[in-house]
């Protein structure tokens, strides 16, 4: 959540980021309001609460009628006491649940509009030219059904749509790719991680994933337990209620997890292969830091991508994604995306968010800094989702008889082999 002293002190800024984020304005006015209306019933309740202190050490030392008239008025002011702290907390229950509603206050530059207002930073990489090499590029399913890989028609009859196998080389291609992954963060300085799928509220709540994207996550109402859609959710509530040594940040961990997602309102999207499915591994980044380090971390985070892309020669922009397009918890976020053969265009593969102090704050996870304790910020990097890196890998290494070169910082991984092969 954000930090209610700038809800009090600079309410415009706050209302500038609501605006850019296309959120209601409205809703500050109502916090403002909420924000002395809890204050005055904690004051109150305060003030009573010292007179009930003050009157029971006069009871103590006063007798006959003083002390029956004082011990009437102590039982009447028990009673109000009981009363304030019961407004108080329903006041500051409200007030927190309002608060909670408000997204990250966006960066200044973040650029405004929407979904479609995004900025391409830049293009790295050249597409091949199919038709120069004289044949039409495969998709990934007709590749992977070539290679015997991927298995959409069995994950539907076991799971239903939106599922999918990965058989064989498919199998081992992802194996590869966990390692590489795996390792490559390893050597930038990670401490890996094998994160829970299945999380408590105060975690998915914490890391804003309860808000606007509640619609997408699983839920098994009978243990009260979420199925995370990203490795980030259980990294970011790993330290929750917890106080950091300031000298061990930054804290760089590297997560390897299953993701779950219901994938709402994408009926008709994407409904061939396994671009948009709901089970997913994925090797997610995650950082703790000092908030004046994280658009340093930030910037780290997306060169991480940026090499790993690069590493397996997918061709790929780098977008910045307008306030509108934000997730609650990100003040700014960069998106990769992918060359696809098969659409003749870029589709997106990963993402990076710097959520500056708001998770810290919901999930209380701070540090002792000079000043004293505060909030620590929280960023996220994904460094491989693994089915659209297979997408990306199958067409753009794909070869005319339906083989695919593996790239060279793969093979390792896979015994040295060059390519993938049909049946």
């Amino acid at each position: 959540m954000i930090d209610v002293k700038v809800l009090r002190q600079d309410p415009d800024r706050v209302r500038a980021s609501q605006r850019a984020r296309g959120e209601s304005e409205s809703l500050v006015d109502d916090l403002i309001k909420a924000d002395e209306a809890r204050r005055n019933a904690i004051a109150r309740f305060e003030e009573l609460r010292s007179e009930q202190k003050v009157l029971g050490k006069q009871v103590a030392q006063t007798k006959g009628e003083d002390r029956t008239a004082l011990l009437s008025r102590t039982k009447e002011l028990a009673d109000m006491v009981k009363k304030a702290e019961a407004a108080q907390n329903e006041i500051s229950i409200a007030f927190d649940q309002m608060l909670r509603l408000v997204g990250n206050l966006v960066f200044d530059d973040v650029p405004p509009g929407g979904e479609e207002d995004y900025v391409v930073l830049e293009t790295i990489g050249t597409p091949r030219d199919f038709a120069a090499e004289g044949f039409q590029p495969k998709d990934h399913l007709e590749l992977g059904q070539l290679l015997g890989a991927i298995d959409v028609e069995r994950g539907a009859k076991v799971s239903g749509s939106r599922f999918y196998y990965l058989t064989g080389q498919g199998a081992e291609l992802e194996l590869a790719l966990i390692n590489l992954a795996m390792s490559s963060a390893i050597a930038n300085g990670f401490v890996p991680f094998i994160a829970p799928a299945l999380v408590k509220p105060h975690a998915m709540e914490g890391t804003g994933f309860l808000g606007q994207a509640a619609k997408d996550v699983y839920h098994l109402e009978e243990d009260d337990l979420y199925l995370v859609g990203t490795a980030e959710v259980p990294l970011a509530a790993y330290h929750a209620d917890e106080i950091l040594d300031v000298d061990t940040l930054p804290r760089r961990y590297v997560g390897f997890s299953p993701s779950y997602r219901r994938e709402a309102g994408s009926h008709g999207k994407d409904t061939r292969g396994i671009f948009r499915v709901h089970w997913f591994d994925k090797v997610e980044m995650f950082v703790f830091c000092a908030p004046e380090e994280s658009p340093t971390e930030h910037r780290s985070l997306l060169q991480w991508q940026k090499d790993f892309a690069a590493a397996l020669a997918i061709p790929f922009q780098v977008l910045e994604l307008a306030a509108g397009d934000l997730g609650l918890s990100a003040a700014r976020k960069y998106d990769l995306y992918g060359w696809t053969p098969s659409q003749d265009r870029y589709r997106e593969i990963t993402s990076t968010s710097n959520c500056t102090d708001f998770q810290a704050r919901r999930l209380n996870i701070r540090a002792r800094f000079d000043p004293g304790t505060a909030p620590v910020a929280t960023l996220n990097g994904t460094l491989c989702a693994m089915t659209r890196t297979i997408i990306m890998i199958l067409e753009n290494h794909q070869q005319a008889d339906g083989s695919v070169t593996i790239p060279e910082a793969l093979r390792p991984y896979l015994g040295g082999r060059e390519a993938l092969t049909p049946l």
